[in-house]
């Protein structure tokens, strides 16, 4: 019996669909319409296709879409006056300046600069800060992905054995904390980790987010665990065309699992899915009203 193959384009599309009532609903009450400004320094080609699928889903779901390209030799002070100015610009609910940054911009400044509560990555201290306390924060949005997915199959996730394998403050530390607010027992793992494979087998749910091509194992699993596979590496393939493979070796786990994310088309597809959810998210908190149904 093979895995079930968790279609992140479908929970994305679904994802999607839901915000676009959301901003309808917040258009008509409240005449207020959700604005995503995304701020990009440089040409970096594969930035360069994300901004422009943030801008697209963005004005998808009936939300503004403000796009600021800065040069790749832009001061530092010149991204700190662009950020300052969409903190203060009421039509702005969030901001997200991609990642990475050119050599000699330190990433961490800048993040630190925006206003935490249009802070729509997830990655200001403030907010890292109040998810690892457990208060409400916005979050960051491919490990929001991971949990919805997930839940797309466990609806409950309490008590459940889970390994995370990275440590990242985008994706391996924010998702401990969230799978810590679902009530799952977590193991956070990485380079530095004993027999990672006997670490694996015990675990009901196993999250690969290290970005090193196949390295989690069909025999690595225990048989029937949900296998959330973040990873992403271009390869060479046939006819010259590269292909895409993910952290784990994906033919081996659909043997052994119960359910387990494709690359691509599995957690890519929900990153910009919720950074629409935090978008919506964030314009309620700034404007006082309740928590949106998304």
């Amino acid at each position: 019996m093979t895995a079930r193959i968790i279609d992140g384009k479908a929970v994305a599309a679904a994802l999607r669909e839901d915000v676009a009532k959301e901003v309808t609903r917040l258009q008509r009450d409240h005449g207020l319409t959700p604005g995503l400004a995304v701020v990009l320094v440089g040409s970096d080609p594969a930035s360069e296709v994300y901004v422009r699928s943030k801008g697209k889903q963005t004005r998808a779901a009936g939300m503004n879409s403000f796009e600021y390209v800065l040069p790749g030799d832009a001061s530092e002070a010149d991204v700190l006056a662009v950020v300052e100015k969409l903190n203060r610009d009421p039509a702005v609910h969030g901001i997200l300046v991609q990642l990475p940054l050119p050599k000699g911009l330190d990433p961490n400044r800048i993040v630190a600069a925006i206003d935490p509560a249009k802070d729509v990555d997830g990655l200001h201290p403030v907010n890292a800060g109040r998810l690892a306390t457990g208060l409400p924060a916005l979050t960051p949005c491919t490990p929001l992905g991971c949990i919805i997915l997930t839940k797309s199959v466990h609806p409950s996730l309490q008590g459940m054995d889970a390994v995370v394998i990275g440590r990242s403050n985008l994706v391996g530390r924010p998702l401990v904390q969230l799978l810590l607010n679902e009530n799952a027992t977590v193991t956070i793992a990485h380079s530095r980790t004993r027999d990672l494979a006997a670490l694996c087998r015990r675990a009901d749910l196993v999250y690969a987010a290290v970005g090193q091509k196949e390295m989690v194992r069909g025999d690595w699993l225990k048989p029937g665990a949900t296998v959330i596979d973040v990873g992403i590496t271009r390869i060479p393939g046939p006819n010259g065309k590269d292909k895409l493979v993910g952290d784990v070796a994906y033919d081996e786990a659909l043997q052994v699992a119960g359910a387990v994310t494709p690359v691509p088309g599995g957690v890519g597809q929900m990153t910009v899915a919720c950074l629409l959810v935090n978008t919506v998210r964030a314009a309620c908190a700034i404007h006082g009203l309740s928590k949106p149904a998304v």
